[in-house]
């Protein structure tokens, strides 16, 4: 299906974005964040932080202002505040474009197994890629078989989220990998502890 959005078409999640969008959040929520606190929310190193600060305070979206001797305050300026509302929405309008596509492509390749006679099918994941893909096993009325995570534990979708290495324990016919970012690695992780690469499913084309 081709791409109509703007912003689907160039792939707003890129990495600076990402980052521009969790740093002017968090300012935006706690005015008084730490560097190192900041730090943590981005995943980067401390001394990387502080200048992605600075670079944030060029930009006009960041103030800096000096509280005390040791210590500084990031405010949130109108032109960040502005920059952070355009790339709220335009993620939220790219993860409706996506989570659309994913859906489509799910229920095209459930839709092929259930005229194949398969209808036991298994989840790796629990997170919102896995509701998404619940979605597509419940409107075409096949079987969540199983939800696994790596260490399982807990419930998810209403089952008990069980260990991937506990794969050959459960029947299925299909296990979706329900993740939206880069599948390789965890297929080829799949793939070492036994499953056929004929049941895995992944969310993109």
């Amino acid at each position: 299906m081709p791409v109509t959005s703007t912003h689907a078409q160039r792939d707003p999640l890129d990495i600076e974005a990402r980052r521009n969008l969790l740093a002017l959040e968090a300012i935006a929520a706690d005015d008084h964040i730490t560097q190192r606190t900041l730090a943590h929310r981005l995943g980067i190193a401390l001394g990387l932080t502080n200048i992605y600060l600075k670079r944030l305070v060029r930009k006009g979206f960041v103030k800096c202002v000096n509280v005390q001797s040791n210590r500084l305050r990031y405010l949130l300026t109108p032109k960040g505040l502005s920059e952070k509302t355009r790339l709220t929405y335009e993620f939220m309008e790219y993860s409706l474009y996506l989570y659309g596509q994913v859906r489509l492509h799910l229920r095209d390749v459930l839709q092929q197994s259930l005229l194949g006679g398969l209808r036991r099918v298994a989840v790796y994941g629990t997170g919102e890629a896995a509701e998404l893909a619940y979605l597509s096993i419940a409107e075409l009325g096949l079987e969540l078989a199983a939800v696994f995570d790596d260490d399982g534990g807990g419930r998810f979708l209403g089952s008990t989220v069980r260990p991937i290495a506990d794969h050959a324990e459960v029947p299925f016919d299909l296990l979706i990998v329900a993740t939206l970012d880069t599948t390789d690695p965890i297929l080829e992780r799949l793939l070492a502890l036994g499953l056929r690469k004929e049941c895995l499913v992944t969310l993109g084309r």
